[in-house]
């Protein structure tokens, strides 16, 4: 291919010098620079491109000039391959089967020396070259649309070059100098602006530069897979995520992926790091058929594979701290409820057998010791109550309610929770109705339970003076830490003589 292209550019400078000097057009000045414009801008964009089929298209479109210009026949077979040219645009390729008949059309159209010069033929031929165009970069996507935005706009001047002067011999007016001036300059400045799209315009770096800006947004909607996508106009494109430890690619669901293997159409992108494998990219050749796009794409995406696991990591040390807190929650219950045993199961059972030994000999020692059994009782059942232990959150809320000192409505769900969540609604409880009795001056109060199948919602309010503040006091402040290491929510309203309300809301675990 190298050799072909080398051997072409002697030969493309003779042929269109000698084509020139055997045909002698009219304007040879301005037919000879569209011609060469054509091959040696092909040329060169096949030698610094070679990756894309813009440079070997462009010239064939130069050398099919040239022929045109020594043969009637091939006059105007130049045009099939300048619609090639902006339809494959920036890839050189067709993706599409609606892209392939648009061009087989055009030369068959450009070929056919008779219907190439029919006015009505020439019109619907721009017509069509401009509709298919603007079809092919509404529906691209990523560095593909930008590039083809080129392309319509070449084929938007190229068409109307050709419908003006179609127009012209419609009306009556013919082809003058003026006409044949304007399709040579445009032709021309159809290949230098094309070409220089191509070596210097910036969607590359545009896309880039977007990619990034989007990678780096951890609230970008869709996956990593679906942003590149999106970035590249690819929608068929697949992310792999390399595991060390099982030695292949798995796609973010876990499933496994298949690397393709070579055939056209697609490709395979590895992207490694230190010389260790990270991910790999399987995605249209068209799309990163530019080296700089390729290395750029890869530091892109190594970034965001390297702020995904960041993210995972701190999300998992996030997670071991909640578990930790929970774990203590959990062991500072199991602490209480061990101690409430102790102290009713033993210190109480011991005062009440001296109680019983004492009952004959001094009644008012007996009296005291009754008053520290209750004592220790109203203590124990104040670290742990017994009753929530044994009969659940319903019943402990109305032994809780039946204490205090202002009328508790209790609506409450019968069934058990896990040991946490009961114990924490029940402490929410407790302290508000301790706060209340402290300070609320309530003439009523109301707790009430809700379950919804993942979480338990605790409310108690009062109709009190209200104005609780939960930074001047240490029992909320607890209360909430507690209700935040369970994964829930403690809100609390105190309008200042409107009363409280409090608010807890509970997960519920999923039992194994």
């Amino acid at each position: 291919m190298r050799r072909l292209r080398d051997a072409a550019w002697p030969v493309g400078l003779a042929f269109g010098a000698a084509a020139e000097w055997i045909g002698k057009p009219e304007l040879i000045g301005l037919d000879a620079a569209a011609g060469f414009a054509l091959v040696f801008l092909g040329l060169l964009a096949w030698s610094t491109r070679p990756q894309t089929g813009v440079g070997p298209l462009m010239a064939a479109a130069g050398f099919a000039w040239f022929l045109g210009t020594v043969w009637s026949s091939a006059l105007y077979l130049h045009r099939g391959a300048l619609a090639h040219l902006m339809l494959a645009y920036p890839s050189g390729r067709l993706s599409s089967r609606r892209a392939r008949m648009a061009v087989a059309a055009a030369y068959v159209y450009a070929a056919v020396s008779p219907l190439a010069a029919d006015d009505y033929a020439t019109i619907a031929f721009a017509l069509g070259l401009f509709a298919v165009s603007a079809r092919r970069r509404f529906v691209a996507g990523g560095p593909e649309r930008r590039g083809r935005t080129a392309a319509l706009a070449a084929a938007a001047t190229f068409g109307l070059v050709l419908v003006g002067t179609a127009a012209a011999r419609l009306a009556g007016a013919g082809t003058g100098r003026a006409e044949l001036a304007a399709y040579d300059v445009v032709v021309c400045f159809v290949a230098v602006g094309l070409f220089a799209q191509l070596l210097w315009g910036r969607w590359s770096q545009a896309t880039v530069t977007g990619l990034v800006v989007d990678l780096g947004e951890p609230a970008a909607a869709g996956s990593l897979r679906d942003r590149l996508a999106r970035a590249l106009g690819d929608p068929s494109l697949e992310v792999g995520y390399w595991l060390q430890e099982q030695g292949r690619y798995v796609q973010e669901s876990g499933r496994a992926i298949e690397l393709p293997p070579a055939r056209a159409g697609r490709a395979v992108t590895p992207i490694d790091e230190v010389g260790s494998p990270v991910a790999v990219l399987v995605h249209d050749v068209a799309v990163l058929d530019d080296p700089g796009l390729v290395s750029a794409v890869a530091a892109a995406t190594r970034l965001a594979v390297s702020n995904a696991r960041l993210r995972a990591e701190v999300h998992a040390r996030v997670a071991e701290v909640e578990a930790s807190r929970r774990r203590i929650v959990e062991a500072a219950d199991e602490q209480r409820r061990g101690l409430e045993l102790e102290l009713r199961e033993g210190a109480g059972r011991r005062l009440a057998r001296v109680a019983e030994l004492v009952v004959e000999v001094d009644p008012e020692l007996e009296r005291q010791l009754v008053n520290a059994r209750s004592e220790v009782s109203e203590f124990a059942r104040g670290i742990h109550p017994a009753t929530l232990t044994e009969g659940g959150l319903d019943a402990a809320l109305r032994e809780l309610a039946e204490r205090s000192p202002v009328p508790v409505e209790v609506v409450a769900p019968s069934g058990r929770f896990p040991a946490p969540v009961e114990a924490t609604a029940y402490f929410v409880c407790a302290e508000a109705l301790t706060n209340l009795a402290k300070y609320g001056e309530a003439l009523n109060a109301a707790i009430r339970v809700a379950v919804d199948g993942v979480r338990v919602t605790v409310e108690v309010t009062d109709d009190g003076v209200g104005g609780a503040e939960p930074a001047r006091g240490s029992g909320l402040r607890g209360l909430a830490d507690r209700v935040e290491a369970l994964g829930g929510r403690l809100q609390i309203e105190s309008p200042t003589g409107r009363g409280t309300r409090l608010l807890a809301e509970l997960p519920l675990e999923r039992e194994p």
